[in-house]
């Protein structure tokens, strides 16, 4: 489990119209995937979520929180993936729509990279019940 520092939306430079929601799903979701804290993220998530995700080289999808852990976001951030910190988090809300975007700097035997994604949801009985995903894909940096 990775020890990367949790932002508030307020600390992530949320932007919150007069009639939009406070982005605070997203903000969740982002600080649980950051931790790989994959029990929490499956409880954030309506137990009929529809999410989809591109990555550079295929695109994926998932109904249920136990498949969107285990076949998309477990494949996506491997055992051997380390969170090592959260280097960008911005949150946002508009209409009936939250926007979340991270970028996390992951460390593994393949070296260091960073990955960046971007996040749109909607809320379903106070979970995400609507989700997409587009990923950067895992960006190779140096060492510091």
């Amino acid at each position: 489990m990775s020890s990367a520092p949790a932002l508030t939306a307020a600390q992530a430079g949320a932007t919150i119209s007069p009639m939009a929601q406070t982005p605070v799903l997203g903000v969740e979701f982002a600080n649980a995937l950051a931790a790989k804290d994959f029990a929490r993220i499956a409880d954030l998530f309506h137990p009929e979520v529809d999410f989809r995700g591109l990555t550079p080289r295929r695109s994926w999808e998932a109904a249920d929180p136990g498949s969107l852990v285990s076949e998309v976001l477990r494949q996506w951030f491997e055992d051997s993936d380390e969170i090592e910190a959260v280097e960008r988090l911005e949150a946002d809300a508009f209409a009936d729509r939250e926007r979340v975007g991270y970028r996390f700097r992951v460390r593994n035997p393949e070296g260091l990279f960073l990955v960046e994604q971007q996040a749109f949801l909607s809320a379903r009985e106070g979970r995400i019940g609507w989700m997409r995903v587009l990923c950067s894909g895992y960006r190779p940096i140096d060492a510091e």
